[in-house]
């Protein structure tokens, strides 16, 4: 059976403040797939925000896209993104894509992208990290990925921190 134990005992007389904060992350992207570590900028997002102890979530606002937690390793990213490519090829067929007969949500600067739509549904659209000490904590090797489905293009992301900081 596991069991918790906390990660420090309180002094009496040390007080915490429960901080919220939020903020959004601009990224351009330049390739149609294409793996954005994000990890330095959350790292600083929770040192701005002064929490020792809490939770970051950040959530992509977009359908082609997705944020993932993994190695930042060059031939590994190669085979994550040959792995989306046979899940579902840029060169598919896909429904979504004929604005002929598609009548909801469809645009004017409509690009063919049912590919990216079906590759993120393979992969979260967020990641809820702990947050301590300080620190985003992460495995040795993990890194935090924006993941491009359907680029070039700007993207947003929202990353809300909850938790408590020092006095």
């Amino acid at each position: 059976m596991d069991t918790l134990t906390p990660l420090a005992r309180r002094s009496a007389r040390v007080r915490r403040r429960p901080t919220c904060r939020h903020a959004t992350i601009h990224v351009t992207t330049r390739h149609p797939t294409e793996f954005v570590d994000l990890t330095d900028r959350l790292e600083r997002l929770v040192a701005d925000a002064g929490v020792r102890v809490g939770i970051l979530n950040v959530q992509t606002l977009h359908t082609t896209t997705a944020v993932v937690v993994n190695e930042h390793e060059p031939l590994l990213l190669t085979d994550f993104q040959a792995l989306l490519e046979a899940a579902a090829p840029g060169d598919g067929r896909y429904r979504h894509d004929d604005t002929t007969a598609r009548t909801v949500n469809v645009t004017d600067a409509e690009r063919p992208n049912g590919h990216a739509h079906c590759r993120a549904l393979l992969l979260p659209s967020s990641a809820c990290l702990n947050v301590t000490r300080g620190r985003l904590l992460l495995g040795q090797w993990q890194r935090v990925f924006f993941v491009e489905l359907d680029g070039p293009r700007e993207r947003d992301l929202s990353v809300l921190i909850v938790g408590e900081g020092g006095q």
